[in-house]
């Protein structure tokens, strides 16, 4: 019986060995890891940052756990039932040198982590604004059933499912909610921020690299959730201009009129172009929901 438990496992062995090289002699292009994994391949400052500091982390960890689960096996094998010639030491528990090791270095990698934590979090506040030669861009979001609306109060336009910036401009995100509570998330520019009903927030991000990057939802929201979806497109500041310009054509016109309709509860939206016809949308918008002072 023994026999044929080494010779299965033995074989799940080699099964897996043959099947990771198989895994591995394929090309790069199916992984598609860039799409999977999209906070560890950023396109953007912030998130190039935010990688950055999850990386360090993980690698202090690593210094402790790494140890940690060699000397596991280790300890496992040199103890094992069968080894006979292994000394067991009770008195070990009272060293002070074992002690000092595993609560000392614990201890000052926790401090380090902590410290390094606190300064990031500072210096990545989503409210300060991006040092840059280019003039930073506003563009205000609403979080909508189940669907993003994104306007350019400069430009007079507004884009429904599609944002496209400008490459190397910092963007300045005023965001709110007209729905429950979500949360706007450009995975390869930084990390997410909350958009609630009444209330405004912001977050300041830029694109280093042109291209078309998802942008989602990050707060489940109900049975439309898994299609709020965007697509956010980095572009050089003359195709950006072009676009501009094209938007400035569509004969579809947003006021606090159609933007009512508009925000009514739908899902899977196309992407869809509007001329702003009144430039304080965003702030009627949160307005809604406020109360009238009492007399």
């Amino acid at each position: 019986m023994k026999l044929f438990k080494r010779r299965v496992r033995l074989m799940l062995i080699w099964a897996a060995i043959v099947l990771l090289l198989i895994l591995l002699m394929q090309p790069l292009e199916i992984w598609h890891f860039q799409d999977y994994i999209a906070v560890l391949f950023p396109k953007g400052l912030i998130g190039v940052e935010e990688r950055n500091l999850l990386l360090i982390i993980q690698a202090i960890m690593l210094i402790i756990v790494i140890p940690v689960y060699i000397l596991t096996f280790i300890f496992s094998w040199k103890y094992r039932a069968t080894n006979h010639k292994a000394e067991y030491d009770p008195h070990l528990i009272d060293n002070k040198f074992a002690e000092i090791v595993w609560w000392g270095l614990p201890l000052v990698l926790t401090v380090v982590v902590s410290v390094l934590t606190w300064v990031k979090t500072h210096e990545l506040d989503p409210f300060k604004p991006i040092p840059s030669e280019n003039k930073t861009k506003n563009i205000q979001v609403v979080a909508l059933q189940w669907k993003w609306l994104f306007i350019y109060p400069e430009e007079q336009i507004a884009s429904l499912n599609f944002l496209q910036i400008p490459k190397d401009t910092p963007i300045h995100f005023e965001i709110t909610a007209d729905a429950p509570m979500n949360s706007f998330w450009i995975p390869r520019l930084g990390g997410q921020i909350y958009a609630m009903p009444k209330m405004r927030t912001e977050l300041n991000l830029i694109a280093n690299d042109v291209g078309d990057f998802r942008g989602s939802s990050a707060n489940i929201s109900g049975e439309g959730f898994a299609g709020m979806h965007f697509i956010t497109r980095s572009s050089t500041d003359e195709d950006y201009k072009k676009w501009v310009e094209s938007a400035k054509q569509t004969s579809q016109s947003l006021d606090f009129a159609s933007y009512n309709k508009l925000a009514e509860p739908s899902q899977n939206n196309p992407p869809e172009i509007f001329q702003l016809k009144e430039a304080d949308l965003f702030n009627q918008i949160i307005n809604k929901y406020m109360h009238p002072p009492k007399k």
